[in-house]
Formats: C-alpha cells, structure tokens, sequence
C-alpha cells in the first residue's frame, strides 16, 4: 500500500500544471526579449516584450494565465486566460492561439493580436 501512494504522490510531482497547454510540447515561444526572459528568468529592461509557455502569456505589464486544456479549433487552439496586471485581475477570456512555421501569434476576440511570436532558442 505504501508503494501506491509514493506511485501517486509521483505522478501528481511530474503531472503537467491544469493549465498546461501541452501542444507547445514543452517550447517557450516569444520576441527576442521574451525569449530572453524565458533563457534568464530576468526582464533585460525593455519597456515591451511578449512571452507564451504552457502556464502563461507574460508581456512587460501583464501576466495573463491559461486555465485549463487548449481546445484545437481547426490548425489553431484556443485557450481560457485570466490577466493580471498593475491595475488588477482581469475578465476570463478566450484567445486563439494560431500556429504558422515554427510561431505562434495570440488572437483576443477584440481584434487584438501578439506575435508572431517565434520558438525560442532556435
């Protein structure tokens, strides 16, 4: 029995996050000072930056995080976020997450876009 619940506690450790859009496979994808970002773990100053990870979509002002599993729309996927900025806790909200060549680019229902943001370290 003990061995079971070392097997579970294990398996939640190495578990994805619920949030974990797990088409990216593990990539960062961003512009140059969000891939920077991703590399160091520290902002390199600049005023504007775009980041997408499995948990999250970190720009200079804001951190906006998927909530739950990605939803394939056609070649896309779409995602519930939450932004968090400065001023407070945004609305819940679904944004398109749209693939081209080794980039994404992040499509908000009010016409809004980042990107494209190109996978990092390549």
């Amino acid at each position: 029995m003990r061995n079971a619940s070392v097997a579970v506690m294990l398996l939640a450790t190495f578990a994805p996050p619920a949030g974990a859009a797990d088409f990216l496979a593990g990539a960062s994808y961003g512009d140059k000072e969000g891939c920077h970002y991703a590399t160091t773990g520290e902002s390199s100053g600049a005023d504007v930056f775009f980041l997408l990870t499995a948990e999250s979509i970190t720009t200079a002002a804001s951190v906006c995080t998927i909530l739950g599993p990605a939803e394939k729309a056609g070649k896309s996927f779409r995602v519930k976020i939450q932004c968090e900025a400065e001023d407070g806790v945004g609305e819940k909200e679904i944004v398109t997450l749209e693939p081209s060549s080794d980039a994404y680019t992040v499509r908000f229902a009010d016409g809004n876009r980042w990107g494209p943001l190109k996978r990092c370290g390549k």
